[in-house]
């Protein structure tokens, strides 16, 4: 139970938990998406009208939250990518250390690209 614990609490299980829940969140989304973009096809005036629904406070919220999850699954998708294809350093302190600047990084780039686009809607 205590080996158990202390996985948990290991970063690179919450960057898995991120990732898988990112992942989920946006396979949710799709198809309000293309719903969304189908109004385009039902005419100007119903996608104008989607559109101005949009402008809403907590619509734009989710859009930053989902742009968020968009940043976390890609970065963490990346990290993995970069965790099976580049070489990691011999010894387990450093293939340790080199985990966690990893793991760092990919949050790290989520949150400055949520900010960045945060920043776009001011």
């Amino acid at each position: 139970m205590k080996n158990d614990a202390r996985s948990r609490s290991h970063p690179a299980y919450w960057a898995f938990l991120v990732h898988r829940i990112s992942g989920v969140a946006l396979t949710l989304f799709l198809p309000l998406h293309f719903w969304a973009l189908g109004n385009a096809l039902h005419g100007e005036a119903r996608l104008e009208s989607f559109l101005r629904w949009s402008d809403q406070p907590l619509v734009k919220c989710a859009e930053v939250i989902l742009v968020l999850l968009l940043a976390a699954h890609m970065a963490g998708g990346v990290r993995l990518l970069m965790l099976e294809f580049m070489d990691v350093p011999g010894n387990a302190m450093e293939a340790g250390a080199w985990h966690k600047t990893l793991l760092a990084c990919a949050a790290g780039v989520s949150v400055a690209i949520g900010l960045l686009f945060l920043l776009n809607l001011v």
